[in-house]
């Protein structure tokens, strides 16, 4: 069988979110799970995130997936609904909801007594500055004031652009408009900080903390790695060695032949590529690991398979092959490929093996 495979560390996962408590100790923790745990796998991670106060999803089938798996606490839509029969299975399934335009405040009003009835609080987007989605100011102050004195629960949501920048003029337009608002509506619930965020403005945790990728053990700064904010890879990706080879000074590697050797080396197969999720262009040297020892990848990312540099290494066919993980983060992968850990995390396709 190839042995592509991924390995979900729970005690990671546990000791991250335990990251987030203490960070944010007075603030409830919204795990952000959307997008199949952000690759991990939804179904494997719940479990080892049991002890958060809520879970936050992109969309009503993830909500409901995490109903059927048998998860009772609260769940929030950040993308609000997409359409009136939607409203209709949240309600009937204690799902909470983002607003963010007319049209979504009109089928929640639809279904008022229901939402009201079942306690849900409504989660009402500033938009201070991403220009994606939200009220601007002063209409979401109108909203807001409008839904509380009709009955609703409301918490006031954002956000931020660059929480990931250390000087970002925006940054600070984002922070007074929300501290604008929530004095204007007060009182109200207040939710504004991602992981990024949790780690730079801990007096701007309030009630609710959405982290995201920190759960996961990969950084949401250019210039820290996990291991620098205290958090724990969760997920190690690896492949083994399926061929060997004994190269000369002269002889081209890979489609394309964009690797030459200078001089005598030994190469290693492994059975990973692009087809797999395994980013194909790599505008710097990319490395993986042998026990943990880093070694180059040469030549081009084929469909199902890589080449990587093991003179002098104890390689062997079926030796494992860290591609991420414990010893090289995600995010180096990522910078190396001119991304960021989040897509390589959330891109892997189904063939990879998960234990």
């Amino acid at each position: 069988m190839r042995q592509a495979t991924v390995y979900i560390d729970r005690e990671a996962l546990q000791y991250n979110l335990n990251r987030v408590k203490q960070l944010a100790p007075t603030a409830q923790i919204v795990s952000m799970v959307k997008a199949n745990a952000y690759g991990h796998g939804v179904k494997d991670c719940l479990a080892a995130l049991s002890g958060t106060d809520a879970f936050g999803v992109a969309c009503l089938e993830e909500a409901l997936e995490i109903r059927e798996l048998g998860y009772q606490q609260p769940i929030t839509l950040i993308e609000g609904i997409f359409s009136e029969d939607e409203m209709r299975v949240v309600v009937e399934n204690n799902i909470e909801c983002v607003v963010h335009h007319q049209q979504q405040l009109d089928w929640l009003r639809t279904y008022k007594n229901a939402y009201i009835g079942k306690n849900l609080k409504v989660w009402v987007k500033l938009n201070s500055g991403m220009n994606r989605l939200g009220f601007k100011v002063p209409e979401i102050i109108e909203v807001i004031n409008s839904l509380k004195a009709e009955g609703f629960t409301c918490v006031l949501a954002m956000h931020f652009a660059n929480a990931d920048a250390e000087n970002h003029p925006l940054n600070e337009q984002q922070k007074n408009q929300f501290l604008q608002v929530k004095e204007a509506c007060a009182p109200i619930m207040g939710s504004c900080c991602n992981s990024a965020a949790l780690y730079k403005w801990p007096e701007l945790n309030f009630d609710f903390v959405r982290p995201g990728i920190m759960l996961y053990g990969a950084s949401p700064f250019a210039d820290k790695s996990a291991h620098d904010l205290d958090l724990k890879p969760v997920m190690t990706f690896t492949a083994d060695i399926i061929a060997l080879n004994h190269i000369q000074a002269g002889e081209s590697v890979g489609y394309g032949s964009t690797f030459t050797a200078e001089k005598e080396m030994d190469l290693a197969i492994v059975s990973i590529g692009y087809g797999d999720g395994y980013p194909r262009a790599f505008p710097k040297q990319n490395y993986v690991a042998i026990n943990g020892q880093a070694t180059r990848v040469i030549g081009r990312v084929a469909m199902d398979m890589i080449a990587i540099d093991v003179t002098g290494l104890d390689a062997k066919i079926g030796t494992e092959v860290e591609l991420w993980g414990k010893n090289r983060l995600v995010d180096d992968v990522a910078e190396a490929n001119g991304t960021i850990g989040y897509e390589l995390l959330c891109r892997l396709s189904a063939r990879p093996i998960r234990k």
